[in-house]
C-alpha cells in the first residue's frame, strides 16, 4: 500500500499571495495538487500537511471537492522537514511505501506517480527529477560571475520522491535526533546510507514559485486539458 504526503504548509513569502490557494483553471492549486494524487491508483491514502491556521480551511476544501483519499489533514512545522516528519507519523502503518508531494506542483501526471511507486518498489528509493541542460554558472554576493559549472550529472530534483516507509523513518530519526536541516527526502534518505534511484520526468511538473508560475501553469494545464 502507497501513503503520500502532500505538503502545503508553506507561508508564499516569495508568491507575495497565497498560491495554495489561488486559481488554477477555476479551483485552488492545492486542490489540483490532491487530484493528480485522488485519480492515481498506485495511492490508496493522502495525508495533506497544512499550517497548522488553516487545518479548518483545507479541511473544508477537500469536502466541497470531494477527495476521498484523504484521510488526514494535519499541522506542519516551521520548516518543510518538520512537516514531512508531521505527516509521515499520520500514515497508515500498513503502507509499506511512501510518496511525498510539494502542494505547489500541480501538474504532476498521474502516469509519472506511479511509474515512481513502481520503482520504488523494486529499488527502495525513487526520486522524479530533470538533467540540467542550461550553463550553469557561479556568482559572488554582488551577482558576478566567478566561474562555471560541469553541468553533466547535475539534476535539478522535483517531487514526488517515493520510498519504502520504514527507509523514511528510520531517516527521519536520523535527522531530528540529529538535528540537521534538510530540504529534500532525498537528503534526507541519503544522510541514512540509502541509495537512491533518479527518474527522468517527461512531462511538466512545474512549482508554483512566483506569480509568473501560476500564469505560465494554467497555460500548460488548459493545453494539457485540450489533448485529453
Amino acid at each position: 500500500m502507497t501513503s503520500a504526503i502532500v505538503v502545503a504548509a508553506g507561508t508564499s513569502q516569495r508568491m507575495g499571495f497565497d498560491k495554495l490557494t489561488a486559481k488554477l483553471a477555476g479551483c485552488p492549486v492545492f486542490i489540483r495538487t490532491l487530484q493528480r494524487f485522488e485519480i492515481c491508483s498506485e495511492v490508496k491514502e493522502i495525508i495533506l500537511v497544512v499550517h497548522p491556521e488553516r487545518l479548518k480551511q483545507f479541511g473544508s476544501l477537500i469536502a466541497d471537492f470531494g477527495l476521498s483519499k484523504v484521510n488526514r489533514v494535519v499541522a506542519g512545522g516551521e520548516q518543510r522537514y518538520l512537516s514531512v516528519a508531521a505527516g509521515l507519523q499520520a500514515t497508515s502503518l500498513t503502507a509499506d511505501l511512501v510518496a511525498v508531494h510539494d502542494g505547489a506542483r500541480p501538474l504532476i501526471s498521474p502516469e509519472v506517480i506511479s511509474l515512481a511507486i513502481r520503482e520504488a518498489r523494486e529499488c527502495g528509493a525513487v526520486s522524479v527529477a530533470a538533467p540540467i541542460v542550461e550553463t550553469v554558472k557561479r556568482a559572488d554576493e554582488d551577482q558576478r560571475v566567478v566561474g562555471s559549472v560541469e553541468r553533466f550529472g547535475l539534476w535539478t530534483m522535483q517531487t514526488p520522491q517515493v520510498f519504502r516507509r520504514e527507509w523514511l523513518i528510520r531517516a527521519y530519526e536520523t535527522v531530528l535526533a540529529g538535528g540537521i536541516s534538510v530540504t529534500d527526502e532525498v537528503s534526507a534518505v541519503q544522510t541514512a546510507g540509502f541509495p537512491v534511484k533518479l527518474l527522468t520526468n517527461p512531462g511538466w511538473n512545474l512549482k508554483i514559485t512566483y506569480p509568473r508560475d501560476l500564469d505560465l501553469a494554467e497555460i500548460l494545464f488548459n493545453l494539457e486539458s485540450s489533448n485529453v
